[in-house]
Formats: structure tokens, sequence, C-alpha cells
């Protein structure tokens, strides 16, 4: 979908102190080769701090970041990949409680990876409807610790990070307009993460820690893999394409991509050599050393080229997603204020 009016006016995150891979394999946290082979340098690693509780700083510092635009939030969105400390608990609400209060309505998003990504293009079209001025608080947070789950094995190609981002969009004006944003869903993908297991009386019955190796080689057996290799480049080819034309710019404007992020042979078969994108030019080199963010790479990706990269007005970046279910997305941005 095309935007005129909606901009990014607040970007924030708040990440936890990191744990090189050199102390997490001396520690037995992790193998070696593992963590050579994804090449990750470090993940943030929080000691007490659940989940929604990094999302309300990031939000804080979000709502600071964005002035006047924080103060007329008309909806929040939060998003989450992983437990969030209670059972049967709304998380939005406590994010609400701890930030905007009862100004407007909390809503989680269960979107996985994509969390932040859905809520941003679910938040554009909300404030399309509503007057100048009106925002929303998208956030995303994230613990991944044991029993339940293990940051380095649980799935070989991703490291799980620990830590909190947000932003907030508003009708009207902000540091970055938002040109464009698509999402596309293939549930044709979605027993990737279910395998052939049978539906479970509860959470975390069936195995523990989180094994998604076991229900992706499940599926792969069932569907093969050249099928399912087809189908997940297809959706990311697809988001990329068509934001890319909506926004009416080429591959080649973009000036920096925001990216998940995952292990380098994911990183590499995903985005790096089917686009013939230079790693330098993403967020690659920032996010080898912080580790996968659950819902929140892209808010978090986009505060630290704000913080480091000295965009300029009229620079374009590229927000791409991907989550199991299985979701891809896109957005352009266009920066107008990034100072």
């Amino acid at each position: 979908m095309r935007f005129e009016d909606i901009y990014i006016a607040g970007c924030g995150s708040w990440l936890p102190p990191a744990v090189s891979a050199e102390q997490a394999a001396a520690d037995g946290l992790c193998d070696a080769a593992l963590a050579a082979q994804n090449a990750m340098d470090a993940v943030t690693v929080s000691a007490d701090l659940a989940g929604p509780e990094l999302a309300v700083r990031a939000a804080r510092a979000a709502l600071a970041d964005a002035g006047a635009a924080g103060e007329t939030v008309e909806l929040l969105l939060h998003s989450a990949l992983y437990y969030q400390g209670h059972d049967m608990w709304a998380p939005a609400s406590y994010v609400a409680r701890e930030t905007v209060g009862d100004r407007c309505p909390a809503i989680d998003i269960r979107q996985t990876s994509n969390g932040g990504m859905a809520s941003l293009a679910l938040a554009a079209s909300f404030l399309s409807t509503r007057p100048a001025g009106d925002s929303a608080l998208l956030t995303c947070g994230d613990r991944f610790c044991p029993p339940g789950i293990d940051r380095w094995r649980s799935d070989p190609g991703t490291v799980f990070a620990d830590g909190g981002a947000a932003v907030v969009a508003s009708r009207g004006g902000g540091f970055a307009r938002l040109r464009s944003l698509v999402l596309h869903s293939d549930s044709s993908l979605e027993a990737m993460h279910r395998g052939d297991d049978p539906f479970s009386p509860g959470p975390m019955t069936r195995r523990t820690p989180l094994n998604v190796r076991h229900t992706t080689r499940a599926y792969l057996r069932a569907e093969g893999a050249s099928f399912v290799v087809g189908r997940m480049a297809t959706g990311q080819h697809l988001v990329l394409k068509t934001a890319l034309a909506e926004a009416g710019v080429e591959l080649s404007d973009i000036r920096r991509f925001v990216l998940p992020n995952f292990g380098r042979r994911r990183m590499d078969n995903t985005f790096f050599q089917p686009f013939e994108i230079d790693p330098a030019q993403t967020t690659w080199p920032w996010g080898r050393g912080i580790g996968h963010l659950g819902a929140g790479d892209q808010f978090a990706g986009l505060r630290h080229l704000l913080d480091t990269d000295g965009l300029r007005p009229g620079d374009l970046c590229a927000l791409l997603g991907v989550g199991g279910g299985f979701s891809w997305s896109c957005a352009i941005l266009e920066m107008t204020n990034p100072g």
C-alpha cells in the first residue's frame, strides 16, 4: 500500500548488555562451530527484565523522541515472539499502563518475527482514517531465556536476543515519511514450526527447550526442500518488488537496508545473494553483535541508523521482515528530518 501522510515521529530501543560468542562458548552455552557458522559476535542478554519491561523502556524513549506526537497516541500495538512472563495475560495493557495510560486501546499482535512490521502496517491504515496529528505507539519486547528456549541452539540459523524496541507512527509529521508498506502471507508454510506434532494440551509440554530444527525437518520431509525454498523466495521477492513499485523507486535508490538479525548463512540466502545487496549497506554489521530481537529488529535497527549513520533528508531506507506462518514485509521510508 502506498501512503502519503504517515510518518515515523519517534523511535527508541532498550538493549541489555551483550555477551560475546567467545564467552558463551567458554561458558558452554553455545558450540563454537555453530557460532562461527552464524558469524555472530555477541548477543544481548537480559539478566532479569522480561519482554514487556524491555518494551516499556523502549516505548518511553520513542515517546520522548517523538515530542508532541508522543502526546497524541490513539492506539498502542505490542508485538512479541516469545513468552511474555505471565500466563493468560495481556502484555499490551501492561505496556500501556506504564507509558500512555488509558488514553487509547492497547492490543497485542502475535505475528512472530514479523510482528513489529505487521503492527506498523495496521497502525498506518488506522492513522489514515484519523485527523492530522494523531499517532500510534508500536512496541516490541522479548526475553529468550531457559527453560523454554536455548537462545543459541533452539534455531540453528538464528541467535535469539533480548531487548525492546518501539516507534511512534504519526499522521502529518515526523523524521521519516512512510512511502509504502507491503505485507504478504503464505499459510502453506505454517507447518514449518508445527511439524507433524499433535496439538499440545499446554505450553512447553511437547519438548523443552524449543527445537525449531525438529519441526522444520518434519515439514521438509513432508513437502520437500524445493517447494519450501521456492515459496520462501517468492514471498520475500514479492514484498520488496511491490513496495519499491508503490513507492515509485528502484532498488538502486535505497541507501540503507534494515534487515532481521539472523545468522550469516540465513542472511546470505534470504537477502544478500538474491537481491545483490552489499552487507555494508545493511544493519548486518550491527545486528551480528545484537542477535534476533524477535519482532523488534526493524525498529531497533532504525534507531541504530539514526544514532550512527548520518542519514540525510531524502535518503531512502528499506525495512524488511519475515516471520513464521509465513509472512513477509517491506516498508520504504524517506528521511525528512533525521537529525
